[in-house]
């Protein structure tokens, strides 16, 4: 399934298609390195896009947490879990910013009822 790249690694994607190509090796072989299901993966790509106070990287990661069937409410744990970690601020906009995905996504669903009703 090919997805659109945000635009950042859109540009690299195109420009320099050798080096997004190890980008992705590189990736797939982190993924493979040990236990972790896809789920856990993502939960963790979450928390870590969190951390480093990425709003790209944490809009990326649960718009793709959602369509692999993560719940709303499990992405917003991740941002409750990290509050000890990464401190209050830094959770709370991680919060918001899973919260403009969730938002987004609502509005596909309320788009979706109208064009059935």
């Amino acid at each position: 399934m090919e997805t659109e790249l945000p635009s950042g690694a859109g540009i690299v994607a195109e420009d320099y298609p050798d080096i997004w190509d190890a980008y992705s090796r590189l990736g797939a072989a982190c993924a493979e390195a040990g236990p972790l299901d896809e789920r856990e993966r993502r939960l963790v790509k979450l928390a870590l896009a969190l951390a480093v106070g990425s709003e790209g990287a944490t809009h990326s990661h649960a718009r793709r947490a959602l369509g692999e069937g993560i719940l709303p409410d499990e992405l917003r744990q991740v941002a409750m879990l990290a509050i000890p970690s990464i401190g209050f601020p830094r959770s709370v906009a991680g919060l918001t910013w899973i919260d403009d995905i969730l938002d987004e996504d609502d509005d596909d669903l309320d788009e979706s009822d109208e064009e059935l009703g």
